[in-house]
């Protein structure tokens, strides 16, 4: 009876776990047909560019495999896309195939890598887009011997055709479908779900626990959700009155400090990048200090602002700029640059508010300092942007030296303005 019992439970795991790989299966095959239908055409047109080559070799796999359906490649391979002048981008796959990719039913073709000069004389393209980028890693999946390979292949009066599909994958990697939004918010859910129990006394135990003990509970719950990851090891740390003290380190979490993470899963291709605040009750405390709390009410004010301000059909430049003037009005010191705080009474900010989606530091239109060319593209409704700042306040309890509060969470670009993927971070959590 024992045996039958395990063996049933073994089976029930099996399936269990047979229906959740499939699950996600189907889900990212929907977001594919929907992106080659509805987003594919416009940044091939918007970008004008007849044909796009995403080229794939063993052991070498372009950032965008995963977009493109994935699939078995032996040598070369190549995904294809090509504006023919209708409604439908034509999608063909040379040199790569398999279950997963043919069974997901989004090309038109499938065909062998020796095709390729064919394929392409036949159809004879104006403009070849390649993934050749000077800014974007996501976008820079082209091999210089790829490249080398590809002019051999196709000749030198094809080669005078290749252009840089930089802004072509930003594009269609930062405009969303309702498939794409669906998996973000269930990757926000598993984000902030697990960071708010990492900070809570189910996890930390006040002079016994670790910052690095917190950051491998955290890796460990992406490890049993298999989840992934844009940024390696959770960011568990301590601020103090002179800054950051520690980070991911076996320094023990004690009583009276300020923590913060930072850190984001990765779910069907999606990543999340967000923030959480925690304070840990000193002996006799039954609640948050009331500078800590102000420091942190004053970020709360920033993000309501940043939240109201940001609208979409205007350039990310132009969006920082309107936030900041309204930050201003509001009586908010714009830092010079980051860390670069004053001794002024009033609260220092900066803002990141970068593009998020397929990593966690996303390709998209970026309102931050720290993303100087996606600065100048234009916002877009279905865009998702993690809505990230830092606002320095002074604290009473630590002699009127200031607390860097980093707020975070992701949010999606909608004709409204900005939109919550998933509850944000409404307080200090509190660890007794």
């Amino acid at each position: 009876m024992r045996n039958i019992v395990f063996f049933l439970a073994l089976l029930i795991t099996a399936q269990t776990f047979g229906q959740e790989a499939m699950r996600r299966w189907r889900k990212l095959n929907q977001v594919r047909a929907d992106k080659f239908d509805l987003v594919l055409p416009e940044a091939m047109r918007d970008n004008k560019i007849d044909m796009w080559i995403v080229t794939n070799r063993e052991g070498n796999l372009d950032p965008l495999y995963t977009d493109m359906g994935e699939g078995y490649v032996t040598s070369n391979a190549y995904y294809i896309f090509t504006d023919i002048g209708e409604e439908r981008i034509e999608r063909a796959a040379l040199g790569v195939g398999g279950y997963l990719l043919e069974e997901g039913d989004t090309y038109d073709y499938y065909g062998s890598a020796e095709e390729l000069r064919e394929f392409v004389t036949k159809r004879d393209p104006k403009r070849i887009g390649l993934n050749i980028s000077k800014n974007f890693g996501g976008a820079d999946g082209l091999t210089h011997s790829a490249y080398l390979e590809l002019t051999e292949i196709l000749g030198a009066e094809y080669a005078k055709r290749f252009v840089s599909a930089e802004k072509l994958v930003s594009d269609f990697r930062s405009r969303r479908v309702a498939s794409e939004i669906a998996i973000y918010g269930e990757a926000g859910e598993f984000s902030y779900t697990i960071a708010e129990k990492a900070f809570s006394n189910a996890v930390i135990t006040p002079g016994v626990t670790t910052l690095e003990d917190v950051a491998w509970f955290m890796k460990d719950e992406q490890f049993k959700n298999n989840l992934g990851s844009s940024f390696g090891m959770p960011s568990v740390y301590v601020t103090g009155p002179d800054g950051v003290i520690a980070t991911s380190t076996d320094r023990i979490i004690q009583r009276g400090d300020v923590l913060m993470l930072d850190w984001g899963v990765g779910l069907m291709n999606m990543f999340t990048d967000m923030k959480r605040i925690a304070y840990v009750l000193k002996e006799g405390e039954t609640e948050v200090p009331a500078g800590i709390k102000n420091a942190f009410d004053q970020g709360v004010k920033v993000r309501d602002i940043i939240k109201k301000t940001i609208k979409p059909g205007v350039t990310a430049q132009k969006a920082e700029d309107a936030i900041y003037e309204a930050l201003t009005k509001a009586g908010f010191n714009k830092m010079k640059g980051f860390n670069q705080y004053t001794d002024l009474d009033k609260t220092d900010v900066i803002i990141g508010c970068h593009s998020v989606g397929n990593w966690g530091h996303g390709i998209g239109p970026s309102i931050a300092f720290f993303n100087p060319v996606r600065l100048g593209y234009e916002l877009k409704v279905s865009n998702l942007i993690s809505i990230e700042l830092f606002a320095y306040t002074k604290v009473p309890e630590w002699g009127g030296k200031k607390l860097r509060v980093p707020l975070e969470d992701d949010a999606l670009i909608t004709e409204r303005g900005i939109e919550w993927l998933y509850p944000i971070n409404p307080k200090i959590l509190v660890i007794k």
